[in-house]
């Protein structure tokens, strides 16, 4: 059996298969893109790589600090007693996110579009993570590159380019998920196709250079094909809920009726 939702499986957002569905779904938009594109185009698979220090505190198990005696050369010392420190445990985490380039080989492969699909580490408060992907998509903003942003997780910070405040002013809060293209050439008007847990994810358009037209992305073919190819089929426990945030009552029932329907709860 392949996807059992019509659109983005939310089942897919946890952390525990993000890594590889975001791997598997950057690799299969650049291998559709790439046929259509060439000869003129090119698309590229690209990394972005940063070390995120991960912190956490360590209470002592004793409470209290007594003297002990301690040999040092053939003496016998007593180290002090002293108040119990918190520690605090830093580790250095790798990440690695892939994005997609489009290059224009008519022009020395000048970047031409951008397109990236959010992480959970881009929609974090306060991490390197976010704090890289909304300088990249900063300067793509004032450049001649168009950008491409595909969110795909409920939860987190929102980070895509159009202000947030507009897209709720125009459609609405009721979205779970959004997908965004800034044409560089029209950088004041954002097409957006907001969606929730219900719908059939969109063909979008890929611009190319001003003028040479768009060609197009089907996400639900992707994300299908990363289901079936990912095997999640056997790995996702459906008699669980979708990881958080929760959804609403009414999408919750719906989600319940759907993975009965298909024999899944």
């Amino acid at each position: 059996m392949g996807n059992p939702f019509p659109g983005m499986n939310p089942y897919l957002e946890s952390r525990r298969y993000w890594n590889d569905f975001h791997t598997r779904l950057m690799t299969y938009i650049c291998d559709a893109l790439q046929a259509q594109i060439l000869p003129r185009y090119v698309a590229r698979l690209e990394e972005r790589v940063y070390v995120e220090e991960s912190r956490r505190e360590i209470q002592p198990d004793v409470i209290i600090l007594r003297p002990k005696e301690r040999a040092v050369g053939g003496t016998t010392t007593i180290e002090a007693s002293y108040d119990p420190p918190q520690v605090l445990y830093v580790e250095e985490e790798l990440h690695t996110e892939a994005f997609v380039q489009i290059l224009d080989r008519e022009q020395e492969l000048r970047l031409v579009t951008l397109i990236e699909v959010l992480s959970p580490t881009n929609k974090e408060p306060n991490t390197k993570g976010r704090e890289l992907y909304l300088r990249k998509q900063g300067e793509v903003l004032k450049s001649d590159v168009h950008l491409v942003e595909i969110d795909l997780l409920r939860g987190g910070e929102y980070t895509l380019a159009p202000p947030r405040s507009k897209v709720v002013e125009r459609f609405g809060d009721r979205w779970h998920y959004l997908m965004s293209i800034s044409r560089a050439d029209d950088p004041h008007n954002f097409w957006l196709y907001p969606l929730t847990v219900r719908d059939r994810l969109p063909v979008i358009p890929i611009p190319l250079a001003v003028g040479d037209g768009f060609a197009s992305l089907d996400m639900q073919a992707v994300v299908n094909q990363c289901y079936e190819n990912g095997a999640y089929e056997v790995t996702l426990d459906y008699h669980k809920p979708p990881p958080p945030p929760p959804f609403s009552a009414e999408d919750e029932a719906w989600i319940l009726a759907l993975l009965q329907e298909k024999g899944l709860r």
